[in-house]
């Protein structure tokens, strides 16, 4: 018996090496690609089109021997026997085929181009791949590595792909509050690389003990989501069937790539977990007489929404409450304005705080998102039936920003630091919560605020803190210089930004 412990032991050591080894090569290959000007996104693409081939290749194969959708001409096998010049005229080729066919293969492919230029490094990277067997490899290791990656190509700010990229601590924490159901349905209407998905997969699986039912349910009926961007949804999809959600082979694509905003949804579901786009306003670019690129202004007239508005992060307020069941559960990041702001984004919480129940708030410091300068918090609210009196009876709000400092890169958010929200928010019983707050403790992070309360704010201001900031009070606890330079660098962008909307809508007001 012991002998076979040790054994076991060995062997997970050898897989755990193995894997080790697999990532060194994937990121070495990486940095050698980025001296030739190719950045994490353009690499991710790439890996994503020829992980994607290779995987299909070992589905052939015993013992899956399943038959996939991939023409002959364009399969694996194709990609392995070329080099040089006749290498890389073939890769361009199958990139344009494969973007035709339908299903995950053609959204995969889809817009797919050649971003390494050189056939030798191709023929190299290529070789990388089909040295190993990818299905046999655990999801889990696939999955990290892959996120790794992702989250490299957030970190580049060049890319600018750190907008689709929420930081995955917040994401597992705002999971582990929803703490989601087996046999129901999660929904995210902008949906970027897929980070909410994952972390709700991977609860589910670490934290139930599933059926076989349930566990079918899980990989092919749980998840529907929306990206409109083509390079992104390819990552999302690439991301979820490394972390073995839906099928290499199936026709059915979990990611639509249609603007959600667009109109009322043909389906209500049980969860949505969503970090919407930051930017204010909804645009559509076109080409003038002049030839010239040119924005519009886009206004969703929806019967479904509460008020018309260009503003896209209350556009997707006003969406996801029309995607929740009466019995949902909803976690969305949503920006500072979107609780203060006046006009319609005072119609809309007022709305919010009626329709549903509102039960809680949580503030979020700066310096944890790859976009600069942004004030975020999470709201956490409930569907609900109609009904002539308001839903909401009381908001609690845990401010985690007041003395808060974070950086990306010398002290990036954490799980742990956002233990005691969890804590304080009690996901078994939400109805059973104490506040921290009290006269005797008045730096207590965790407040609640009755809903008379609430709507008597001025504008039903939701941005709600009691806490002193104590940064410039107290010259012992001062950050760092390098911390305070970078809060200095995101408050002054987050203006510009804010100076830039106001010109944009000048500008439109003139036309």
């Amino acid at each position: 018996m012991a002998k076979k412990s040790t054994e076991k032991n060995i062997s997970a050591e050898n897989k755990s090496v193995n894997t080790s080894s697999i990532v060194s090569k994937v990121w070495a290959f990486c940095n050698t690609l980025r001296d030739d000007g190719v950045g994490y996104g353009d690499y991710l693409e790439q890996l994503t089109y020829l992980l994607f081939l290779k995987m299909a290749d070992e589905y052939t194969h015993p013992p899956h021997n399943r038959k996939m959708p991939i023409p002959a001409a364009y399969n694996w096998q194709t990609l392995t026997n070329k080099t040089g010049d006749e290498l890389e005229v073939h890769y361009n080729h199958l990139l344009r085929e494969l973007a035709k066919e339908k299903g995950i293969l053609g959204q995969i492919f889809t817009k797919s181009q050649n971003k390494i230029t050189d056939p030798a490094k191709l023929y190299k990277l290529i070789a990388l791949i089909n040295a190993e067997q990818w299905v046999l490899m655990g999801v889990k290791d696939k999955g990290d590595i892959y996120e790794g990656l992702l989250e490299k190509n957030a970190e580049d700010t060049k890319s600018g792909a750190g907008q689709y990229f929420t930081p995955r601590p917040l994401i597992k924490a705002m999971v582990e509050c929803l703490r989601p159901e087996p046999l129901k349905t999660i929904a995210d209407p902008a949906c970027g690389t897929g980070g909410f998905f994952l972390a709700a997969y991977d609860w589910m699986t670490d934290n139930l003990s599933l059926d076989k039912g349930q566990k079918q349910f899980l990989k092919y009926n749980t998840f529907f989501g929306n990206e409109i961007v083509a390079s992104t949804r390819r990552l999302a999809l690439m991301n979820m069937f490394l972390h073995n959600i839906g099928d290499i082979d199936s026709e059915q694509v979990m990611i639509s790539p249609n603007d959600s905003l667009i109109s009322a949804p043909e389906t209500r579901y049980d969860y949505i977990l969503a970090n919407p786009p930051f930017g204010k306003k909804s645009s559509m670019t076109f080409t003038n007489e002049e030839g010239e690129q040119e924005k519009e202004d886009l206004t969703y007239n929806r019967q479904d929404f509460w008020v018309t508005t260009s503003n896209k992060q209350l556009n997707f307020v006003q969406h996801i409450k029309s995607m929740l069941k009466t019995t949902g559960l909803a976690a969305v990041v949503l920006p500072d304005n979107v609780l203060f702001e006046g006009g319609a984004g005072e119609t809309i919480r007022k709305k919010l705080l009626e329709t549903t129940d509102l039960h809680t708030i949580l503030r979020l410091p700066t310096g944890i998102f790859y976009a600069n300068g942004v004030k975020a918090n999470v709201l956490f609210f409930d569907g609900k039936p109609a009904s002539k009196d308001p839903w909401t009876k009381e908001v609690w709000v845990y401010d985690y920003r007041t003395n808060v400092h974070h950086t990306l890169k010398k002290n990036p958010l954490k799980l742990e630091d956002l233990s005691d929200f969890i804590t304080c928010y009690n996901p078994l019983n939400r109805h059973k919560r104490k506040e921290t707050f009290s006269e005797t403790n008045p730096e207590g992070r965790w407040r609640k605020f009755s809903y008379d309360e609430v709507v008597a704010r001025d504008k039903t201001n939701l941005d709600i803190t009691w806490l002193k900031d104590k940064s410039l009070a107290d010259l012992d606890n001062l950050p760092d210089p390098d911390e305070l330079a970078e809060d200095i660098v995101e408050n002054l962008e987050a203006g510009l930004e804010s100076f830039r909307a106001i010109i944009s809508s000048l500008a439109a007001k003139k036309a």
